[in-house]
């Protein structure tokens, strides 16, 4: 675990020093920790915590109130980390509510925000960024727009999706976002956004050659056994494990006789 407190700046430069991102989600105290302690120099309380946590079918059922209550959990962690929180769908519409929105992470504990969007909410950034809070951004399949897409769609494929990411991006880094997510991206666009762009890339299913890679903690460590799994291979089975200690320990109580 770094003993450097990490701050956006310090996300920025690792791109320049060539230094690969790993960044991963939490949602409350331990996990935050844990991540911490494991060297994570940036941990996003996400809205997938909708799916993932709170048992929505997408996020767009995620409130402001559910996201400030999970960044206070995950920030009592205090992690050298910088600590992002993703702004819920409905909170940025316009650059008034993003920026009041932003400020409400801000005050629950989160040191950044992320927002879904490239040249639609350009105007929303530039003011969050303004009022001084570091911004990322995302692009590519938004998942708050699950329900208008009917899905989620690898983006890139065709050319206008092309242009459309290489505009919506230049405009993030216009507005002055310090970094750039990009989900299920075609690999040899999202390796043309990497090489383009000043600021890091974080892919989550969009190949390898991004600045950085991010996935949901849950994914990672298998603790969702019945979601099958495609972008991820889990490197434990956590899911699994729990269901055998809390099946051996409760054969050690109803298998008791006195």
């Amino acid at each position: 675990m770094s003993e450097t407190k990490i701050t956006a700046q310090a996300i920025r430069q690792m791109k320049r020093r060539g230094e690969r991102i790993a960044s991963l989600t939490a949602y409350d105290f331990p996990m935050t920790r844990l991540l911490d302690q494991a060297g994570i120099p940036l941990i996003l309380v996400g809205d997938s915590l909708g799916m993932v946590v709170l048992g929505y079918p997408d996020t767009t059922h995620v409130t402001m109130a559910e996201m400030e209550h999970h960044v206070r959990a995950a920030a009592r962690a205090k992690p050298n980390a910088l600590l992002a929180a993703d702004m819920p769908y409905g909170s940025y519409e316009t650059v008034e509510t993003a920026v009041a929105n932003a400020r409400s992470l801000v005050t629950a504990g989160a040191e950044a925000v992320k927002a879904e969007g490239g040249r639609r909410i350009a105007e929303q950034a530039r003011a969050i960024v303004a009022a001084g809070i570091p911004f990322i951004g995302h692009l590519g399949m938004l998942p708050q727009h699950v329900l208008e897409e009917g899905g989620y769609h690898v983006k890139g494929k065709k050319e206008p999706e092309h242009l459309d990411l290489l505009a919506d991006a230049d405009a993030l880094v216009e507005a002055g976002a310090f970094a750039v997510v990009l989900e299920l991206v075609v690999a040899t666009v999202a390796k043309e956004l990497t090489a383009r762009l000043p600021i890091p890339t974080i892919g989550i299913g969009s190949g390898a050659d991004c600045d950085g890679q991010v996935l949901v903690i849950h994914d990672l460590i298998g603790l969702l056994p019945w979601l099958p799994l495609k972008h991820v291979k889990p490197a434990l089975e956590a899911g699994e494990q729990i269901r055998a200690a809390v099946s051996q320990w409760r054969e050690g109580i109803v298998g008791h006789h006195y």
